[in-house]
């Protein structure tokens, strides 16, 4: 088959999925390569507090706005999550995110899949898995 044979709407919708989102390996993969990734929890600080990724940073999305990103450098990529699919608190982190004219993509699945891909987690109940080896 020929990309012309191609469905153009098809295409381009992976197309845009590979552009926007992302999986817990290759997340895992870019912080173990130390790229410019900053892994962003768009949830409350309780629930950070709970439980993270580890070496995320946590900012709430109701809290999102020029004053609290200031400090963060526009250069890296920041890949948003939330509790998994069940949760948008990464869909609305991220589009705040992009407005603000953040580089961003979605963590499918969130801290769900994140653990259930078997990676370790921070917090109060964190949970024993693969490590991050990273300067994060």
């Amino acid at each position: 088959m020929s990309i012309a044979s191609l469905n153009t709407d098809q295409l381009s919708h992976y197309k845009s999925k590979l552009a926007f989102e992302t999986d817990s390996w290759d997340l895992y993969e870019a912080l173990s390569r130390n790229e410019p990734v900053v892994v962003v929890d768009g949830r409350s600080a309780e629930a950070f507090a709970r439980e993270h990724i580890p070496g995320a940073v946590n900012l709430p999305h109701r809290e999102i706005d020029e004053h609290s990103t200031e400090s963060l450098d526009r250069s890296k990529l920041y890949v948003c999550y939330c509790d998994g699919i069940g949760c948008n608190a990464s869909t609305k982190t991220a589009l705040m995110l992009l407005t603000l004219g953040f580089r961003v993509r979605e963590l499918l699945g969130g801290l769900d899949w994140w653990k259930r891909d078997g990676y370790a987690t921070g917090g109060t109940r964190q949970q024993a898995g693969t490590a991050v080896a990273c300067g994060c």
